[in-house]
């Protein structure tokens, strides 16, 4: 089996970190809405103490978003990087036309989860 092209493993990469991405937006709902089922509702002694770990939680999650922000620009650029060449040498280059719809595909997921975080 032949190893991966440089073009596949950037793909790969900029979908896992799209995916992460994502997975994060959702672990920051569902703290919220957590954070929100506290406050309406607790006469519990321990309810104090939950709320405010859950207001960390939401803090140190919120805390990752610029790292991975950056870490997808810097795997958007290199599938970029990769992509033009690849596209630029046609048929004849080593990549498959599912291999170069595939990175663009990528591209296209994390140029869109970039511009939604603005």
């Amino acid at each position: 089996m032949a190893p991966p092209s440089q073009l596949s493993i950037a793909t790969s990469v900029v979908n896992r970190l799209v995916k992460e991405e994502a997975s994060y937006y959702k672990e920051l709902e569902k703290q919220q809405a957590s954070i929100a089922k506290l406050e309406q509702g607790g006469g519990d002694e321990n309810a104090e103490y939950v709320l405010k770990q859950e207001r960390r939680g939401v803090q140190e999650t919120r805390a990752i978003f610029p790292q991975l922000r950056n870490k997808l620009q810097d795997a958007l650029a290199r599938l970029e990087y990769v992509l033009v060449p690849a596209n630029q040498n046609g048929p004849g280059s080593g990549t498959t036309p599912e291999e170069m719809e595939k990175g663009q595909v990528a591209a296209a997921a994390a140029l869109k989860a970039i511009h939604s975080q603005s």
